[in-house]
């Protein structure tokens, strides 16, 4: 149980962004930067990598 709640808490708030990315909005600022799509991902992998980091200072991974 406790192995796919990390999981789930992992992957929310890189859903979460996707999601928001994902919709038809014209007014984003990162939309119209060229390197907005590379800012997006590397977000999303800091906060994976801080999430697992998280997770292993406590000992649960």
């Amino acid at each position: 149980m406790k192995t796919l709640t990390i999981a789930s808490v992992i992957f929310l708030p890189l859903t979460f962004l996707a999601g928001i990315y994902g919709m038809n909005f014209d007014h984003m600022p990162e939309l119209h930067s060229d390197a907005g799509y590379f800012v997006l991902l590397g977000a999303m992998a800091v906060i994976a990598t801080g999430l697992l980091w998280a997770f292993r200072r406590v000992r649960w991974l």
